[in-house]
Order: structure tokens, then C-alpha cells, then sequence
């Protein structure tokens, strides 16, 4: 255990000596300011205003900006070490394969999502001190949703990194990944869904494997319970469950997916050549 931590520390301290590091927190610190800036929590959409409305629009840009983040940042991690030969230093050591990787898993969950909580807590404190009412369970869930979509890409950029050879493989496969999530599946869902070769309850099924699309459509029921500006896909995905099951489903379902990858690449990294 005390390996364990130790390597998440090692992770932690790279991270933040990074530019990276302070890129990432400039950008989620600076939509948070800009937002403020623009009077974002002055203004009303469909009844939400105020530290509400400012949350809603975080969450959104969030969607595109969080993962890409996750994945070229972490995609690199092993693949990193192996590369500079940081990763045969570290096992001349008494460090196992599994705390190697799980350590260095925790240390980069950490350092991806605490700037992105952050900013909101600080939204928060800042809307607080202005006097705007703090919407404690909008809060704690798009919390909740922003754990599970950084747990699904720290997973899958964790397996990137186990399976490739060299870094800029990686960026490559991880670029790949987020443009194949963000809109070549969706394309190509509706061109099925257009053509009626197969079942629309199937293509919003299959689309919904996709955590970015579970994290959207969960994102739009928070402040849209009945899903209206979805049209009619709102009433296939409220058939199936109800927007409190579809919530949970939306924080349980990426988190246990991130996992899922995570194993799997901690099962293909023990077993090829690691240097």
C-alpha cells in the first residue's frame, strides 16, 4: 500500500511540475471567470438563472474539452515511461507490476479531476459571496457526472497506454478515440436511423454505449426532465428508465466501464515486454 501511494504521489508531483498541468487548470479556471465575466448568472434559460445556469453551461463545454484532455495527457503515461526508460528504473526497485500501474492510476485521476472539480467549488464560492442562491444538488451531481466520465477516459487512455509502443502512437490512437466518440458515431447511427435499416430503440441503445453520449443526455435531463429539445429520442430513453434511474445509470455506468478498461489494460501490460 505504502508503494502504492507513493507512485500516485511520483504521478502527482510529474503532473504538476508539467505545463500541461497549468494549461488544463487555466482553461476550466478561466471558463469559470469568463462566465462571471459575461454575466452568465444574470441571465435565464428555460427558468434557470443564476449559479444554475452558470453550472449548465460549465457541464456542457466540459463534455468536449475534459476528455480530449484526459487522453493526450494520460495516453503518454506508460508509454512515457517506456519510452525514457523511466519505467525499467522504477521496477529495479521493490515495486510490483500492480502498484506500478494502479499507482500511477490514482495519482493522474487526481490530478485530472481536481481542476475540474475545483472550478466548480469555486463557482460556487464565488456565487455565494454574491449573493446567488447555491444549487446543492445540481452541484453534487454534475460532481457525480464528472467523476464518472474522467473515470471512463482515464480507463480507456490507461489501455491506449498499455498497448502501444511509443508515445506519439498513442496521441494518435487517443485523437482517434475522442473524434470516433464525439461524432463519427453519432454519424453514422443517424445515416442507419435515416436509411431505416435497423430499429431506432437499437441505435439510441447502441448510442448510449458511448459514455460521452450518456454524459450528455444525462447533462440535458438535469435541467430538461422530460428531454424536449431531444425531440423524439427523449421518449425511447424515458420508456426505458426514469430521469433519476437514467442519472445513476449515467454515474455508475462510465465509472464501472473505466474500470473495466483499466483492468484490461492492466491484464495486456503485465503480460507484454515492458521494456
Amino acid at each position: 500500500m505504502k508503494n502504492l501511494l507513493l507512485i500516485a504521489y511520483l504521478d502527482l508531483k510529474e503532473s504538476l511540475r508539467a505545463k500541461w498541468f497549468l494549461i488544463y487548470s487555466l482553461v476550466f479556471g478561466g471558463l469559470i471567470a469568463l462566465f462571471f465575466i459575461a454575466g452568465i448568472t444574470e441571465s435565464q434559460v428555460m427558468g434557470f438563472s443564476g449559479l444554475s445556469r452558470l453550472l449548465l453551461m460549465y457541464i456542457q463545454i466540459t463534455i468536449v474539452i475534459l476528455p480530449i484532455f484526459i487522453l493526450i495527457t494520460t495516453v503518454r503515461s506508460i508509454s512515457g515511461d517506456r519510452d525514457n526508460h523511466t519505467l525499467e528504473y522504477m521496477l529495479s526497485f521493490p515495486i510490483s507490476l500492480s502498484q506500478y500501474y494502479w499507482g500511477k492510476i490514482i495519482g493522474r485521476f487526481v490530478t485530472v479531476f481536481l481542476p475540474v472539480f475545483l472550478a466548480m467549488v469555486i463557482a460556487v464560492i464565488f456565487g455565494a459571496m454574491k449573493g446567488a442562491e447555491v444549487p446543492w444538488s445540481l452541484f453534487l451531481l454534475y460532481a457525480g457526472l464528472l467523476f464518472a466520465l474522467t473515470s471512463s477516459f482515464l480507463g480507456i487512455a490507461f489501455l491506449v497506454s498499455s498497448i502501444v509502443r511509443s508515445s506519439e502512437m498513442g496521441l494518435g490512437v487517443a485523437f482517434f478515440v475522442w473524434i470516433f466518440l464525439l461524432s463519427f458515431l453519432d454519424i453514422a447511427l443517424i445515416s442507419l436511423m435515416m436509411q431505416n435499416r435497423i430499429n431506432d430503440g437499437v441505435i439510441i441503445a447502441i448510442a448510449l454505449i458511448n459514455p460521452m453520449e450518456v454524459f450528455r443526455v444525462a447533462a440535458i435531463s438535469l435541467f430538461d426532465p422530460e428531454l424536449t429539445v431531444m425531440g423524439p429520442v427523449a421518449f425511447y430513453i424515458l420508456d426505458m428508465m426514469s430521469q433519476l434511474k437514467f442519472v445513476l445509470f449515467s454515474i455508475l455506468y462510465p465509472t464501472v466501464l473505466g474500470l473495466l478498461f483499466a483492468f484490461i489494460g492492466y491484464n495486456i501490460f503485465r503480460k507484454k515486454d515492458l521494456v
